[in-house]
């Protein structure tokens, strides 16, 4: 049987109750009304419009003297149902090219626990910058965390329309 298919699309906030419901339904708790304006939000809906997957990217400056401020990507999540289908990593290719279009490089921060995580960022090209027990505001649960950079150079070049209203 073929693997339905799934689109990567702007997340609007009619997608929100299915955020919230694919977020509970993983045991979390992710509020998309009270993610930062001016990110880049992503859905990921399958052909029958079924939310299978979202996630975000943001500027964000963690007044931290080793993470530096930038683009960062953050959370995603996927549908059990759906992972080892590709939704992630499409997901994270969607916020590299938006990010691209505003800076040389993006950044994450990750849990040393997080091997699925961590396996993505290394597929999306990610390395290891440092590692600490918090990052700005972000404290790792077993005190261990990565800051991993992934330089853009080999994206699109940027239209230098930068998006300095975010910085």
């Amino acid at each position: 049987m073929p693997t339905p298919a799934f689109s990567i699309q702007p997340l609007e906030p009619g997608d929100y109750p299915a955020v919230r419901e694919l977020s509970r339904s993983l045991g979390r708790c992710s509020a998309p009304e009270r993610f930062a304006p001016g990110g880049c939000l992503l859905a990921a809906p399958s052909e029958n419009g079924r939310l299978v997957g979202w996630a975000k990217a943001q500027w964000w400056d963690p007044q931290d003297p080793v993470a530096p401020a930038g683009y960062y990507l953050g959370g995603v999540e996927v549908d059990r149902r759906w992972r080892r289908r590709g939704v992630a990593a499409a997901l994270g290719l969607a916020r590299l090219r938006w990010v691209a279009q505003r800076a040389d490089a993006a950044w994450c921060v990750v849990n040393t626990r997080n091997s699925a995580s961590l396996a993505l960022q290394r597929c999306l090209g990610f390395t290891v910058r440092a590692r600490g027990a918090s990052f700005g505001t972000v404290e790792f649960t077993g005190g261990a965390g990565l800051l991993l950079c992934r330089p853009l150079e080999d994206f699109a070049p940027r239209d230098g329309a930068d998006n300095d209203e975010q910085k």
